[in-house]
């Protein structure tokens, strides 16, 4: 039985795919197994990458396409590994990433989630930055990317990664499930993930409406967390975050009286 399992999900990023295994094959920590996760893939160069795949430690998993939350949790359902990995195919880890991460996870039994620095590369370069893990700032922002290290026993006690965030932000609610079940985080102070960033990423993301419906999604997802839902307080955090007044708002600490609202706080 492998010690940690690497779920990759597949859907037409077969150019990729290469380049995602490799990194996870020259690891130093060798007691893994990859799951590649096709999630219908309809492009012919993916199509034909994943009839035959025969790489070492990996076995390839065809579905019809269900969306990026249903292909991970097909491929955790087939996992046999202990700690979990989620790895989208089009990015890469550093060589002694799963050691750190298993090392974390081993020594302390209530650490349930393990990440890292990480950094861009593709059509923009340089570091990721994302603000340090805090239980309120998870309120407002995913603080913690989809890399990143967990108990598949902890999975199984939550209804894993949930198919109503079918227009993003799917990791970040798949670990606010992670924290109501009193699961510690940690971040490694190193760059061992690397993020794919596309050419038409900006194109991609999502507008404004979009993150505020995913976003009150997120809220009735998590009633405990949010106890206080209001769509018009996001509206007005968004706004800001979009303004180029955010850094001044900011200093005004106003997200932050936001996000004590959205929790139930004074």
């Amino acid at each position: 039985m492998p010690k940690v399992s690497v779920i990759i999900p597949c859907y037409n990023h077969g150019e990729y795919l290469d380049e995602a295994v490799d990194s996870v094959l020259t690891q130093t920590f060798r007691d893994f197994e990859i799951i590649i996760v096709d999630d219908g893939s309809t492009d012919a160069e993916t199509v034909a990458t994943l009839e035959n795949y025969n790489r070492p430690n990996s076995r390839v998993i065809h579905t019809s396409n269900q969306g990026l939350a249903m292909a991970r949790n097909n491929g955790i359902r087939e996992a046999c590994g202990e700690f979990i990995l989620p790895l989208d195919a089009d990015d890469k880890i550093a060589p002694d990433y799963l050691a750190k991460g298993v090392a974390i996870l081993d020594a302390r039994p209530e650490t349930g989630i393990v990440y890292c620095l990480a950094d861009c590369f593709g059509a923009q370069q340089g570091r990721w930055s994302i603000p340090d893990y805090s239980p309120r700032g998870m309120l407002l922002t995913n603080l913690i990317f989809c890399s990143s290290l967990f108990r598949k026993s902890s999975w199984e006690r939550t209804a894993g990664y949930n198919p109503n965030m079918n227009r993003g932000w799917e990791d970040w609610d798949f670990w606010l499930s992670l924290i109501e079940l009193g699961c510690a985080v940690e971040r490694i102070p190193e760059v061992l993930f690397f993020y794919r960033v596309a050419p038409d990423s900006m194109v991609r993301s999502m507008d404004r409406q979009i993150r505020v419906e995913m976003h009150l999604q997120l809220m009735r997802n998590h009633p405990r967390l949010f106890r206080f839902q209001s769509r018009t307080l996001l509206e007005l955090y968004y706004l800001l975050r979009d303004s180029h007044l955010y850094r001044m708002v900011k200093k005004l600490r106003i997200p932050a009286l936001i996000g004590n609202k959205m929790a139930g706080g004074r």
